[in-house]
């Protein structure tokens, strides 16, 4: 019997999705209990979803064959959000005060608000990244309690297109899944193999992927910029295919004699690989192809770092990601991009107990699912799985059970920074918003019908008929007293 007590991460990769169940120890140790992988290359480009019923499938098969392993009904997962069109952009809301006061939670929360609320033409705020306050003239990161005229608010928007989100949740729902919560797959990652120290004195974290490279430059433990490059190391592996090969057998000699950086004097003129057995590439042709490629992914990644933290990267470069297993990586970068610390992250910072082959060969392929499980802390356990019990059972999921752990819809303000609101919290968000305005919108109308009923009797009481009554009234009382 399988433990009733794990957390699941699904990760949508362009060559592979990734399923992963683990238990979180006393000790903050991950056990990994299972992991599985289907081939996403028919339904997932760029890092994004293009066909919901391929994906919804594939997203069937991954939780299915967990729930088989595990021997436990699958509730509810955590998903990563990633891929092509995902960027950032700075945006400053500011607040002028008529005389000087304090900054309260509630200015700050407003300054919050009104950037969330922000439209970008077919764009979703996936997360809004606090970069400072300015209050006055000095930058604060906690303005509460600072006296002052003006206070506006630096954010850093996280972008992503619309119909990308509205697919990636339609394909969760098509397969009967429910997303426990969403992260952004960069940042999880970034606090999985970023140490501390790096994020404080400035680095530039770069996941390089099948399809696309993810570049995020953080410096005093803030995200100052994040972009995804639609290229990736599926991009050399193609262009080694233009020597009219099979990409299946490009991608074996890329794994095989793919090196990032040569010195012109170690390459030998009178070397040639073998592509087949009949036909064979020279070796300088072969290093021009993979190198003049790799040169364009990191150009491209390099020229996303903006010029004003450029020269303050103290914590180096970090590569991760399965295209930084390339020999000599560390090279190919320090000479394009100057930049002399160089680390190659091939495994998360957390303690991961595995017996699982793929894992333990730490190679960074799985460092960004593992953030995400990471990240997890409500339990994805359900009943016990039974194959037998359904005849359908091997074709669907589990749906979500009475016993499953929900959040409450939470408002934009209350979530922390990396989560990304399912279309299902949103819209139970906007449910409890609308209920709210309708109670506030009818308090409001009493309070306004009962100062008008208020105002109606004290007109009624100041007018001259009702005094010239009231007159009356005391002057007969008056005759009356005197008589007696």
């Amino acid at each position: 019997m399988m433990s009733k007590d794990f957390i699941v991460a699904i990760e949508l990769g362009s060559s592979k999705m990734t399923g992963i169940a683990g238990k979180k120890n006393l000790d903050g140790s991950i056990q990994v209990l299972a992991c599985v992988r289907e081939d996403s290359s028919t339904c997932i480009r760029k890092g994004v979803v293009y066909n919901i019923d391929k994906t919804a499938q594939c997203l069937t098969t991954i939780v299915n064959k967990l729930q088989k392993q595990l021997k436990t009904n699958i509730t509810q997962v955590y998903v990563g959000v990633g891929g092509q069109s995902i960027r950032s952009t700075r945006n400053v809301i500011t607040r002028e005060l008529s005389v000087e006061t304090p900054v309260t939670q509630d200015m700050v929360i407003e300054l919050m608000d009104a950037n969330r609320n922000m439209k970008y033409a077919d764009l979703e705020i996936l997360d809004a990244a606090v970069q400072e306050y300015k209050v006055d003239s000095q930058y604060q990161l906690e303005p509460v309690g600072i006296p002052c005229t003006h206070i506006e608010g630096n954010f850093l928007n996280i972008l992503q297109r619309k119909a990308f989100y509205k697919n990636l949740n339609s394909c969760f729902e098509a397969a009967n899944i429910t997303v426990a919560e969403m992260y952004l797959a960069p940042l999880a990652l970034a606090d999985s193999v970023l140490t501390e120290a790096e994020r404080r004195s400035g680095c530039v974290l770069v996941d390089l992927g099948a399809d696309t490279t993810t570049v995020s430059v953080y410096t005093k433990n803030i995200l100052r910029h994040l972009a995804v490059i639609p290229l990736g190391s599926n991009n050399i592996t193609k262009d080694i295919a233009s020597l009219q090969m099979e990409e299946s057998d490009a991608e074996r000699m890329k794994l095989k004699y793919g090196c990032a950086f040569t010195e012109n004097n170690e390459i030998d003129n009178n070397l040639k690989y073998p592509i087949d057995n009949e036909r064979q590439v020279e070796m300088r042709k072969f290093v021009e192809i993979v190198e003049s490629r790799l040169e364009e992914i990191i150009a491209n990644a390099w020229c996303q770092v903006p010029e004003e933290y450029a020269d303050k990267l103290l914590g180096g470069i970090i590569l991760t990601g399965g295209g930084s297993n390339m020999k000599d990586i560390e090279k190919a970068f320090k000479n394009y991009t100057h930049v002399d610390k160089i680390r190659v992250a091939k495994f998360v910072i957390q303690t991961i107990n595995s017996t699982i082959a793929e894992l333990n060969a730490h190679d960074g392929k799985y460092n960004t699912v593992l953030g995400l499980l990471a990240k997890g802390d409500i339990n994805c356990a359900g009943d016990e799985y039974d194959p037998n019990g359904d005849l359908f059972a091997g074709q669907k999921v589990s749906p979500l059970d009475n016993n499953a752990e929900l959040r409450r819809p939470r408002q934009a303000t209350e979530i922390p920074a990396g989560v990304v609101r399912t279309a299902e919290e949103i819209r139970r968000a906007e449910e409890e918003s609308r209920i709210k305005k309708e109670e506030e919108e009818r308090a409001a109308r009493e309070k306004a019908e009962e100062e008008a009923r208020e105002k109606a009797r004290i007109k009624k009481e100041n007018s001259w008929l009702n005094k010239a009554f009231k007159g009356l009234t005391n002057f007969g009382k008056k005759i009356i007293e005197e008589e007696e």
